[in-house]
């Protein structure tokens, strides 16, 4: 239902981005904007990139470029890459909720898309659709579970595909971001983490050339419903310089909370002169043209393995989550009758055995008996 939501999103602003018509009232003309030829300024650009972690995304840096394949006099067919080293999380401080993310891994995204201006361009709209890959390593944890010895690394994937449509006053971004392959994967003995599907729009507002505001809902599900809901996004961005532009995010859903975070990106290259350069710098309906698309991180949530083990302390779970705890305390009952009639000891025999020994036969059994860990870990230290 939601991924039909999302296409029928996308398609509604494809629908309403009119077609080139003729120019106007002499209005874009007078910024001079019908002068420029795109062949002069839609150039190859790279540089680089980094970014603080935020809700369910890595702290990373990397570099990454815009490619035209062709321009038109109006249009553009291009290919953006990505490729970013993600770090370890801040101490204390889980990207993905409770398990630490561990460094280093290396994350791609790739785009192809197409941009377009109507006739007198005072618009540009745009698709385009990629792929993106997060493999990510992992520590310890935020919460009293010790999973030392049993961190295990993950690899996610995602399409994307994305809506655009920028003025020199208003820019408007629908997006999709759906997991696909193995989206929800053991992280170590205890959690496990899953790719979020992420549906959103995000509004933006030039408040001058350089000085971009946006407000953004968004729709979130995965990782085994741990995480569905929505949320809200703000961004701030200025371009400090030429090519040379600075963010800062804030977010808020009930799975992450409120988060911020801060990124920084250069490019180079572009228009050849600098008198090209000055004839669209006040221009976002040019300069889009050659922006990198947004929303290129694969997003992780992790929670408790549901379903493979529970946990001891149920204070803040689900109702089914706590009733799965009451089963387990329940068959420890069963599980001790059923251990004293296979060991078939005298009570002086079991008497004169040592207590080390004792918890040993019986972790035994109750791996036998198909327990997982951490449900041998509750019920362990018996004796």
């Amino acid at each position: 239902m939601l991924r039909r939501l999302s296409i029928g999103l996308l398609a509604s602003a494809v629908a309403i981005a009119p077609l080139p018509l003729k120019a106007q009232d002499g209005s874009a003309e007078d910024l001079g904007v019908m002068s420029i030829s795109l062949k002069d300024f839609v150039k190859p650009r790279v540089g680089f990139q980094g970014a603080l972690q935020g809700a369910g995304t890595p702290n990373q840096a990397g570099i990454g470029g815009f490619l035209p394949i062709s321009v038109g006099e109006n249009s553009v067919f291009f290919a953006d890459v990505l490729a970013n080293v993600n770090f370890a999380d801040r101490e204390g401080d889980s990207s993905i909720i409770n398990t630490d993310v561990a460094g280093t891994t290396i994350s791609t995204s790739s785009r192809l898309g197409y941009r377009w201006l109507n006739g007198d361009r005072s618009w540009m709209y745009g698709l385009n659709a990629g792929y993106d890959s997060r493999p990510m390593n992992t520590g310890g944890t935020d919460t009293w579970v010790d999973v030392s010895g049993t961190e295990k690394s993950a690899f996610f994937q995602q399409v994307a595909v994305n809506a655009e449509a920028v003025s020199n006053a208003w820019n408007l971004n629908a997006y999709a971001l759906i997991p696909i392959g193995d989206t929800e994967q053991k992280l170590n003995w205890y959690y496990q983490g899953g790719a979020l599907d992420t549906y959103g729009l995000d509004v933006g507002y030039f408040i001058t050339p350089e000085l971009n505001s946006s407000v953004g809902y968004y729709y979130q599900n995965g990782d085994t419903g741990d995480a569905d809901g929505s949320g809200v996004r703000g961004r701030l961005a200025y371009e400090i310089s030429r090519g040379l532009t600075a963010g800062l995010n804030i977010s808020y859903d009930e799975a992450f909370d409120t988060r911020v975070s801060a990124d920084l990106k250069v490019r180079f290259g572009g228009a050849s002169t600098t008198a090209q350069r000055k004839a669209v710098q006040q221009l976002p309906v040019i300069t889009a043209l050659t922006s990198s698309p947004g929303y290129r991180d694969v997003r992780v949530h992790d929670g408790p393995a549901l379903g493979k083990c529970v946990s001891e302390d149920d204070s803040g779970y689900s109702d089914a989550q706590r009733s799965a705890i009451v089963d387990l305390k329940r068959k420890e009952v069963r599980l001790e009758q059923d251990f004293m009639e296979e060991l078939n000891l005298s009570s002086r025999q079991w008497g004169e055995m040592l207590t080390r020994e004792k918890n040993a036969k019986w972790n035994a059994f109750l791996k036998r008996k198909g327990l997982c860990e951490f449900e041998r870990l509750i019920l362990g230290s018996k004796f």
